[in-house]
């Protein structure tokens, strides 16, 4: 299915790929990272020294996502030249996280008593989550989906130590990917926590290998994985702050096998699941309050201007009811699925995926960034429900299909969607604004704070602003830039060193109504109204402008 499905998405897109014009900017960054990396940079320095003011900017990643598309450029490179590993290297990665999907989605149907092959089938079909799965999609949130559904199928499967190994091991590495499944990751520890205070033997198996792998791995994770920012006062990443949290949090588990060597009645377990796992608990959060608000150092302006516009941090309930429906749909019906398996099966393994569910689905209606785990949370119980469905006839049969597949989901959203207004031929975009860029000389490029991973990834300038939390001093200098009135823009533009000014005729739609006095640049030069600091290099009409400086600008080291 990955095989074919891989296929087919490679040939509708083989021209983007070709160029290497990958479908997100966070996949253009990571290409980057990449490059950087194979190019030099140190495992360990993960900033992006193009990015910001100088000397650049300490991303909030990890190299764990970067392992397997580095390891295919590398070992292809003699073999096919840079280019061509590369494009190599950005399809085969996701198509091989989907083929890991779609096995561990099957393995938790059948743990489940359902069939691996409908599981297949529905986590194919599983719109939003196959979205991240596509040729290009060489970011992390892939290889997240995976490491959270290997530990979905562990906390459902035969409590032994190796289970619970597996569940800490995955635990551990998710965690140095990012802090978006932590939500996720609480779940199933919440899981193997339910299922030791109740199953004495085998509860006391999975819990014992939860609580070593955590330890252990999260020891080894801070050695291996310390990063050029880890000591960035944030909880946005795998940093100091996140992981002394998270070990603190594994003491929980650590108590819970030490004491179930001893404690064996239920009131016991109970009463150490609530003393020592609320004390870790207490002591994580109290140690590291920043976690609690992972990106609540997010400038005012740039948390109005940006982030309140980032698709993946919307509410579901912010949404149209058409992308709503085609976000969630799949979520919704198999929340419903899950609340009639787990009630009607009563079995430890379906409450469990129940709570992941219920767990994913918060998570969406408060970022959507939950709706691709929510899907496939909901595949077995889904499964099921088309399991109970086929006894009843072809109808009912097919009205159970329908209902849980995402793709029909993402249809019925398209035409709920109103359709968008057509702007003929503007080509108003960021790869067309690199390719007005890529042939004049390195500089520092001030551009709406979407183009910056693209500059980044094909042309050799530095940018001031980008979509990442951390360069707040670069973003809210690029909006201070264009909303100021032309002079004092002059000024901003030549203390941050800027050489080069590139806007869309139709950019900074986020700033909302435009001014009528022309005074600000952005106004000013989507009117055609170009200062005399600023000469418009680019031809005249064309939908992507970019301007020089009229006289060199001066670095800053601020």
């Amino acid at each position: 299915m990955a095989l074919l499905m891989g296929i087919a998405w490679t040939l509708r897109d083989h021209a983007a790929l070709g160029a290497l014009r990958l479908p997100d900017t966070d996949d253009l960054m990571r290409l980057q990272q990449i490059r950087d990396w194979l190019g030099g940079q140190a495992f360990t320095d993960l900033a992006q020294h193009r990015l910001g003011p100088a000397p650049g900017l300490q991303m909030h990643w990890s190299r764990l996502a970067d392992l397997v598309p580095a390891a295919l450029i590398l070992a292809l490179t003699h073999l096919l030249g840079t280019h061509a590993a590369s494009v190599v290297a950005v399809v085969v990665s996701p198509l091989l996280l989907f083929a890991a999907m779609l096995i561990v989605i099957a393995a938790i149907a059948r743990r489940l008593g359902q069939s691996g092959f409908v599981a297949v089938i529905l986590g194919a079909l599983a719109f939003p989550a196959i979205t991240l799965f596509t040729p290009g999609r060489i970011d992390h949130h892939a290889l997240q989906i995976v490491l959270v559904l290997a530990l979905l199928h562990a906390c459902v499967g035969r409590g032994t130590l190796g289970q619970g190994a597996i569940a800490g091991m995955v635990t551990v590495l998710s965690l140095i990917v990012g802090v978006e499944t932590v939500p996720l990751l609480a779940a199933g520890g919440a899981a193997i926590a339910l299922r030791w205070r109740l199953d004495a033997a085998a509860g006391q198996a999975r819990m014992a290998g939860y609580a070593t792998a955590l330890l252990l791995g999260l020891s080894a994770a801070a050695a291996v994985f310390r990063t050029s920012g880890w000591d960035v006062a944030a909880c946005d990443g795998f940093t100091a702050i996140l992981w002394r949290a998270a070990m603190l949090a594994a003491l929980a588990p650590a108590t819970m096998a030490v004491g179930g060597f001893t404690i064996q009645s239920v009131a016991g377990r109970t009463a150490v699941l609530i003393v020592g796992g609320g004390l870790a608990l207490a002591a994580a959060v109290v140690s590291a309050p920043a976690c609690l608000h992972p990106y609540g150092q997010v400038d005012p302006l740039l948390a109005r201007l940006w982030l309140a516009h980032v698709n993946e941090a919307q509410s579901l309930l912010a949404l149209p009811l058409g992308k709503a429906v085609a976000a969630a749909g799949m979520a919704l019906v198999g929340l419903g699925a899950g609340i009639w398996f787990a009630w009607t099966t009563r079995t430890a393994a379906a409450w469990i995926i129940l709570g992941f569910q219920v767990t994913a689905v918060a998570v969406t209606l408060v970022q959507v960034r939950g709706a691709p785990l929510a899907a496939l949370t909901a595949v077995p119980a889904l499964a099921a429900m088309i399991a109970a469905a086929r006894p009843r006839g072809p109808l009912a049969l097919v009205a159970a299909w329908l209902a849980a597949s995402g793709i029909a989901h993402a249809g019925l959203g398209d035409r709920l969607t109103p359709a968008a207004p057509v702007t003929a031929g503007h080509g108003c975009t960021a790869a067309a604004a690199a390719a007005r860029l890529a042939a004049l000389p390195p500089g520092m490029v001030a551009a709406p704070i979407d183009f910056g991973p693209t500059l980044l990834a094909t042309t050799r300038h530095h940018v001031l602003a980008g979509p990442y939390h951390r360069d707040t001093q670069g973003n809210r200098a690029m909006y201070d830039l264009f909303r100021s009135p032309t002079p004092q823009a002059e000024a901003l533009a030549r203390r941050w060193g800027v050489d080069y000014v590139a806007l869309c005729k139709d950019g900074f739609a986020e700033l909302g109504a435009r001014s009528k006095d022309r005074q600000l640049l952005a106004d000013s030069l989507m009117a055609g109204q170009v200062p005399p600091w600023l000469r418009q290099i680019s031809p005249p009409g064309a939908s992507t402008r970019v301007y020089t400086l009229t006289q060199p600008a001066r670095r800053t080291t601020q």
